[in-house]
């Protein structure tokens, strides 16, 4: 989801000096995407019916410029296979504590196994993390 949100701002925002990525630091490459984040993802304009999963490698992670993470064990994971110094945890990029929502602090919550609701309180979050970040690193031209 966070992929799509991601790809669907720098489309809007006229940013097309970024590429954003999806892998996994658990993912089996070739996995489609949860009924969930299909559902969710669609009521944001979102199609997500051809993405598949991608296991982080050192190659993807040596091409990143920022990877983020969704929580604190994803970061030491990117950590431990080469991504010191250019992994940040999608959270550290918030300044509003009404975004925060909850535990963020460690992370933004999977929603797998979760119901449409769920899945739809994720994705709204993640929206609002993605926009944040990108912000953050917005290219010269945008600023």
């Amino acid at each position: 989801m966070a992929l799509g949100l991601a790809r669907s701002a720098l489309e809007l925002w006229g940013w097309g000096s970024i590429e954003a990525r999806s892998a996994g630091v658990a993912a089996f490459s070739g996995t489609p995407a949860s009924g969930g984040a299909l559902r969710a993802s669609a009521r944001h304009g979102i199609d997500l019916t051809t993405h598949r999963s991608t296991e982080l490698t050192p190659d993807l992670v040596a091409w990143a410029d920022l990877i983020l993470t969704m929580s604190r064990g994803h970061l030491v994971s990117v950590e431990r296979i080469g991504g010191v110094g250019k992994a940040s945890l999608i959270t550290d990029f918030v300044t509003e504590p009404r975004i925060h929502d909850g535990g963020s602090s460690e992370g933004v919550r999977d929603p797998i196994g979760g119901d449409d609701a769920v899945y739809e309180g994720t994705c709204q979050h993640l929206k609002e993390l993605v926009e944040l970040a990108l912000w953050h690193i917005a290219p010269h031209e945008a600023t």
